[in-house]
Order: structure tokens, then sequence, then C-alpha cells
């Protein structure tokens, strides 16, 4: 997919991509609602979403789930021979519980997010991938805090003046989740959605279940935290933000909820959360993820975030981004129908 610069979108479709990644509206006609809030036509709202999405600007319109809070999930990682990473990469995206799949700058150089209905299906997608990879052990690192999760990108200023917006602010709790029970409603919403809405006027009406009940569930998981935000869903990557680097630390125990929440209100992360170290290979437990135009723009956000925070003393790594080879939403149909990506 090419990079679709910016500046290259009407003030129609950046508002489109800008204004409407998160708090949809959910009603039964979403589309007209935003309509009216940009003075033109419903159809004419449909049919700039689907040319973005046709430019690959945005991957859907739809809703970004809490990790955990269905199912189950684990960031993965690989140490795989160069002259194999293709070939193994491969086989790792095709499995249908693979939603994200990176190389890094690494000896674990192969990252991945593999998302399952229950922690045994989980299991057995990581073995699965160690037994046919032949590269060794699969690091294993669930998800155990959030401190700031959303991929949300405000494109009308400079990266910089969003840090310097949310600096100051408190931190916010670290939030978990429980799992909610999945009944056949739910289960039934979870495999229309997880390509997104239908671009059409009534997208809620398309899920599988009466629009009633399935405005209903979703207004109870938006309520929740089960559903972080339901709007557009922007390819950051396509848009400029190609530059990434995973940042982590070896913190103590005790330290790693106090730190992680001040690493998120400086404003200077897009994600950060809390992950179980694997021993004695992956002693890291602080993981954040800064993005940016360029790696220099990206290293100077590091050692501004080290500063403020004063992560001077304690063991980190900084993992680039080199390559994707697959990113998409979680899709949850497969395992589902066996009873979750």
């Amino acid at each position: 997919m090419t990079h679709v610069p910016t500046n290259t979108f009407t003030d129609l479709e950046f508002a489109l991509l800008n204004r409407f990644q998160r708090d949809f509206p959910l009603v039964s006609r979403p589309f007209a609602a935003l309509a009216q809030q940009l003075d033109i036509s419903e159809n004419c709202v449909i049919g700039h979403l689907q040319q973005l999405q046709d430019r690959g600007a945005i991957s859907r319109v739809g809703a970004a789930f809490r990790p955990n809070a269905i199912g189950a999930s684990a960031l993965a990682a690989l140490a795989v021979p160069q002259d194999r990473l293709e070939e193994v990469a491969a086989c790792v995206s095709a499995m249908p519980e693979v939603n994200h799949n990176y190389e890094r700058e690494h000896r674990y150089n192969l990252w991945f997010v593999v998302t399952a209905a229950t922690q045994q299906h989980l299991g057995e997608v990581l073995q699965r991938i160690e037994h046919s990879s032949g590269c060794g052990p699969v690091l294993a690192l669930p998800l155990i805090e959030d401190f700031h999760i959303d991929l949300g990108f405000d494109l009308a200023r400079p990266m910089d003046e969003c840090f310097a917006f949310r600096a100051g602010t408190a931190p916010t709790s670290a939030r978990r989740v429980t799992p909610v029970s999945l009944g056949e409603d739910e289960q039934t919403l979870i495999a229309a959605l997880q390509s997104g809405l239908a671009l059409v006027a009534r997208p809620f009406a398309e899920l599988g279940l009466p629009e009633p009940k399935a405005m209903e569930i979703l207004a109870r998981w938006l309520d929740q935290g089960v559903i972080k935000r339901l709007g557009v869903i922007v390819r950051h990557h396509e848009l400029g933000y190609s530059a990434n680097a995973m940042v982590v630390w070896d913190v103590p125990d005790e330290e790693v909820s106090e730190l992680g929440q001040r690493m998120a209100a400086t404003g200077r992360v897009t994600l950060c959360y809390r992950r179980r170290r694997q021993l004695p290979l992956w002693p890291y437990n602080l993981f954040c993820m800064i993005h940016g135009k360029d790696h220099a723009e990206v290293k100077v956000r590091i050692a501004a975030l080290v500063g403020v925070c004063q992560l001077q003393a304690y063991p980190s790594e900084v993992l680039f981004s080199t390559r994707r080879f697959k990113q998409r939403g979680a899709h949850y149909a497969p395992t589902l129908e066996t009873v979750d990506g």
C-alpha cells in the first residue's frame, strides 16, 4: 500500500479522516448524522468514505476492541534466520488468528499479535507457530495492564503539538477489563463487525441482529470499555506515520504501574502497556510505541520521554519496525464458529 500524503485530501476528506475517529454516532442512520455536521448529503459521506477506503487511507469504519476484553490475545515474537524471514512471515500471516505481523530490528525480528476465543486456543496457535517455524521458542507476552492504547491520530496538528496538548494531564489509572461472556447474539455481532461497518445508510441493521439489539450491545460495550472507540480507523502508515519504534524497559514490578501511567500522561507515546516477562529470554515488562514521520523524529521523542520520565536507570531496548507483513483489525469468526483476531 502506498503512502497517501495528507495534503492530497480535500477539506471534506480530511474532515472525514480526522473528526470521526471516535464517538461515531450510535444511531440508526449514523452517516446522515455525520452529513448534518458537515452540511452535505448522506450519500456524499458514504461515497467519500468508500473512496478513502479504496485509496488505503482508512482500513474500516468500525470498532477497536480493548485487548483481552473478548477472548485472549498476546504479543509474540520469533528469532528468524534472515534468509527464512519472508517464508516464516508468510506462514504466520496466513493464520487467521494473527492480525499484526512486523519485522523489527532485533534478534527477535518477527513480531505478531495473536488473538483467540480462549486461552487454550491461543496457546495452541502459538504452539503451531513454534513447531511449524522451527525457529526456537516463541516469546509469548500477554498484556497485564494498559496505560494508553489508542491509535487515533490527530492529523490537524503536528504531533509535537499533540504532545504539548496532552502533557501535564493527570495520569489515567491503568484499566483491567474483565472479559465479557459471549452469547449467541454477541458472537453473531462480532463476526459481522470484525471487517467494519457496511458503508450503507443503516449499517447497524447489517450486523446479523435486529438493529435495536445490535445497537444496545454496542452501547453496552462502549460503556464497559470493551470497545475502546467506534469510528473511522485510519491506516497511519499510509498517512505518512511510517516510522515506529517499540521501546521496552525492565522495571521493578512494584514500580511499573506508576511509571506506565506517568509515561502515558506525557503525551509522547502512542501506546503504553505492561506485559508479562518471559524469563530468561525476555526481561522487559514495560512497553510503549512511538510513531512519527521518520526515524529521526521518533528518536527525538524517545530521548525526550526518557528525560521527562527519568528512565535512564532502567535497562531498555529500542526496536524499530522495518517491514509490515500484515495489519488488520482483530478477526474472531473462525474460532467462534468452533465453540475471534
